[in-house]
């Protein structure tokens, strides 16, 4: 976590002697810019939470016990599974320890919120924010059991896993932060060239 501060910055810090008015008082701080990019953050963050729970919901009620649903031929279908490993469904053995990963990049995107300065970082981390969060939310409140849960998947395309919304909101945020990274944008709002 320490490291992760440590490459978004300090901006509270940074340029501390700029902040005295003239006459040597301190002169009141001005975060407006920093505050509308932890609301965009939330907001993308709860937008995508509640798709994905939503769409969960419809898919247990609706979709699970019966038959695929096919949107495009072979090609993309809707089929109900629940996956109690990762992604790909690759580690089932090992959801405790998905359900811990989860619960600490949602900590460390809360910790790092307030320093957020970018609107598109805002968006990518809120997108990874609302997938984690909703994948926790199976991981914590579906069966077999409390940190042990399956999570929903539903989107089925043709020679590929089954994902869920959650799912495809962390990979593209995953996506926008490295494209992000690669035109040399920080968190912060600064942009450097390498």
């Amino acid at each position: 976590m320490a490291e992760a501060e440590r490459i978004i910055g300090t901006p509270d810090s940074a340029g501390a002697d700029e902040t005295a008015a003239p006459d040597g008082t301190a002169a009141p701080e001005e975060r407006p810019k920093g505050r509308r990019r932890i609301v965009a953050l939330f907001v993308v963050a709860v937008l995508a939470y509640l798709l994905d729970l939503g769409s969960k919901m419809l898919v247990v009620a609706k979709l699970e016990g019966h038959e695929p649903i096919e949107l495009i031929g072979d090609l993309l279908r809707l089929d109900a599974i629940r996956n109690p490993g990762a992604a790909f469904g690759m580690g089932e053995a090992f959801t405790i320890i998905f359900t811990c990963i989860a619960a600490t990049v949602i900590v460390v995107i809360i910790r790092l919120a307030r320093k957020l300065y970018s609107l598109p970082w805002a968006i990518a981390l809120g997108l990874l924010l609302g997938g984690a969060l909703g994948n926790l939310t199976d991981r914590i409140f579906r069966s077999p059991g409390v940190f042990e849960g399956a999570v929903v998947d539903f989107i089925a395309p043709a020679h590929f896993a089954v994902f869920n919304l959650a799912d495809s909101a962390i990979v593209c945020g995953g996506i926008l932060i490295v494209l992000l990274s690669f035109r040399g944008l920080d968190p912060d709002g600064t942009v450097h060239k390498d």
